[in-house]
């Protein structure tokens, strides 16, 4: 390209010779810097020597040609140059070709075998690791991996297979430890004197020990696992159970004992709704899992109640009767026709008066108790003053005060 810019320049000499000059010298320079063939160097010097001659005397066709055929050699030197090289990189494209076919063969071999065989020897190991830890995961501790490899996966299945040896070994102990407590549980609750059902939080019963089945009249292979609301439906016991479990809304809660008939005979028992909540591990909010329904035997406590009841209602009324001896007496002693009674033998027989209408109003508040306790009357509290309490509390002490010269101060600050 240089040669040939040197050409043209030549054929303007005659019309823009400064311009020409300049291009010539300019392309010149360029070569110079981009000899790279064997002569080219030589070919190029005799152009500037030429060249330089040129200068002195442009008007020479002698020179003229003498500096067109040097450039034409220099462009031939090239040309040679770029036709060498072209057959070269003919042959090397050739060579290349073949290697490249060769290598893309064996290439496209090596991947074909790899396709067939990579992912299997790949996904298969993580295939069988992925199902062991799902097995895993769902406590089959005893579950294996076996890899014929002496790569990272064999190296994965012996870790993998000392963990689940190790978590079946955990497991096994620990396991054996549950079911103790388990079975001690269950022993503990069956052997309870006091009925208890328990139920989780979708209420179903999970347990029910023998006492509760002895008084409910039914079989443990009919309640565990099912909704007690479907037991309550066909169990009279059951229903009155529930009752706080399922509350309706214009049900008035009851606190009165639950009377059954057990051990042939009336028992009463009261019932007691034990609410389960548990704290899981990692959270910090308590979780309901369910509830222990306990129905404490108070029979003997009851009966004693009773006793209690009917002696205090014997007593009343064994009273009665020498109250009413003495009230008779008084009122005889009080009569003129059987003889006159001085000031202090008066005061006596008033003061006996007083206490024996006082014993017969405690003998009535006595049965008026045991008539409540039996519910034959049902209290009604009634707002009242609280002197005339005060009173009789002072009226009580009032003599036994006196013998013992006990003064009673007023005080006029009130409450």
């Amino acid at each position: 390209m240089y040669s040939r810019n040197m050409i043209l320049a030549l054929e303007d000499m005659k019309k823009n010779p400064q311009v020409a000059l300049f291009n010539f010298e300019n392309n010149l320079k360029n070569q110079s810097k981009n000899i790279t063939e064997v002569g080219e160097k030589e070919a190029t010097q005799l152009v500037y020597q030429h060249y330089q001659q040129l200068r002195k005397d442009l008007e020479n066709p002698h020179l003229v040609s003498s500096v067109r055929k040097d450039l034409t050699e220099l462009m031939r030197l090239n040309m040679d140059a770029i036709e060498r090289k072209s057959f070269i990189a003919e042959d090397t494209a050739q060579d290349a070709i073949v290697v490249i076919s060769v290598v893309g063969t064996l290439c496209f071999i090596f991947a074909f075998i790899l396709l067939v065989n990579l992912p299997s020897s790949i996904a298969d190991p993580i295939k069988e690791l992925t199902e062991s830890t799902k097995q895993i995961a769902n406590q089959n501790y005893k579950n294996r991996v076996h890899f014929q490899s002496n790569s990272e996966f064999g190296d994965l299945a012996n870790s993998f297979n000392t963990m689940a040896e190790k978590l079946e070994e955990y497991s096994e102990s620990k396991l054996e430890k549950i079911l103790k407590g388990k079975k001690r549980i269950e022993t503990l609750i069956d052997n309870m004197y006091d009925p208890v059902i328990g139920i989780d939080e979708d209420k179903i019963i999970l347990f029910i020990n023998e006492e509760a089945l002895m008084i409910s009249g039914l079989k443990r292979e009919d309640l565990i696992g099912k909704p007690i609301q479907n037991i309550a439906v066909n169990n009279d016991l059951i229903r009155e159970i529930i009752k706080d479990i399922f509350p309706d809304k214009d049900q008035k809660k009851n606190n009165h004992p639950l009377k059954i008939y057990a051990h042939n005979k009336e028992s009463y028992f009261e019932k007691e709704v034990i609410n389960i909540n548990i704290v899981p591990t990692g959270e910090q909010d308590s979780r309901f899992i369910g509830q222990v329904i306990m129905l404490r035997n108070i029979t003997a406590f009851k009966e004693l109640d009773l006793a209690k009841t009917n002696f205090l209602g014997t007593v009343s009324h064994e009273f009665k009767t020498p109250i009413a001896s003495i009230q008779l007496g008084t009122q005889l002693l009080q009569n003129q026709n059987i003889g006159s009674l001085n000031t202090d033998q008066r005061e006596l027989v008033l003061g006996i008066m007083e206490d024996s209408n006082r014993l017969l109003k405690i003998t009535r508040e006595l049965l008026n108790i045991t008539q409540v306790e039996s519910g034959a009357i049902h209290i009604e509290p009634q707002i009242t003053t609280i002197q005339p309490i005060l009173k009789d509390a002072v009226e009580t002490v009032k003599s036994v005060a006196e013998q013992k010269k006990h003064k009673h101060k007023k005080s006029n600050r009130t409450r």
